[in-house]
């Protein structure tokens, strides 16, 4: 499913359905260190989202290696190699690209139902929550709220290899087309440098189908004009007041909902 998102110059892999239960058998010893006090669904999802990050490497011609998180919990992949892995329930998938061909790849699947309670107040703008409104009375099949968070989701980990620093929800504005299958990411603080200028966003594509929700972003190494604008011109945006913090991103506030709303990024895929 997530290869009808991506260019062809990506390489995907993805897997659905329960992982088997001696996927973990088969981490290297650095990766089984990450998770060795975890639950076993932790484990069993961190090893088959790993499998298939080794299988999309084995199709760019890479050996098999450990894909140890950093502190913030972003896969660290080989040197000329730029990739993002997802897993939520169900489902797991890793993309894999040459760095020469694409500057930065983020990915996210998530369960397409709706948001706990109160969570998408924390992860959205007023005008975020409007639109949302909008395409909830146009497309009732979808749920908006989720896909909008799966889509910051996909620009903080396209955002955060290039610049290694967090990324709020609230500094980057989104607008869904419906009809496209697209996205566009504003960013409201200033953007990396790719080819030496500043973006001043990111734009990606949707997709719906069999129980989840898909949005993925492929920066390409060289930027096209339209999408970049001169260093000069981009200036921080004035933040609004900072709202509840999550807890791990991609979960609900602190002392909101226990329901999960995805494995990403934020915690060590």
């Amino acid at each position: 499913m997530i290869e009808r998102i991506l260019p062809a110059e990506a390489v995907a892999e993805e897997s659905t359905g329960s992982p088997p239960a001696v996927a973990g058998d088969f981490l290297h010893p650095e990766e089984a260190a990450v998770v060795a006090r975890a639950v076993p669904k932790r484990k069993e999802e961190f090893a088959a989202v790993r499998a298939c990050a080794r299988r999309a490497l084995g199709r760019l011609g890479f050996p098999p290696v450990p894909l140890v998180p950093n502190r913030r919990g972003a896969p660290q992949w080989p040197a000329g190699v730029v990739g993002s892995m997802t897993h939520c329930d169900g489902y797991r998938a890793a993309v894999v690209a040459r760095s020469g061909a694409l500057a930065s790849v983020g990915i996210d699947a998530e369960p397409n139902g709706p948001l706990p309670d109160g969570v998408l107040d924390v992860v959205s703008l007023p005008g975020e929550r409007a639109r949302i409104r909008s395409l909830t009375a146009l497309r009732p099949d979808v749920h908006w709220d989720r896909l909008l968070f799966s889509a910051k989701e996909s620009v903080f980990k396209t955002w955060y290899p290039l610049t290694g620093q967090e990324l709020d929800f609230e500094e980057a504005e989104l607008d869904v087309d419906p009809g496209a299958g697209t996205f566009s990411a504003r960013l409201l603080v200033p953007g990396p440098v790719v080819g030496g200028v500043h973006l001043d966003g990111f734009t990606g594509r949707w997709a719906v189908g069999g129980g989840f929700v898909l949005t993925a972003i492929a920066l390409p190494a060289a930027v096209p004009a339209q999408a970049v604008v001169p260093a000069q011109a981009v200036t921080p945006a004035p933040g609004p007041v900072p709202a509840p913090a999550p807890g791990p991103r991609g979960g609900p506030p602190a002392g909101g909902p226990a329901a999960p709303v995805s494995g990403s990024a934020a915690s060590p895929a």
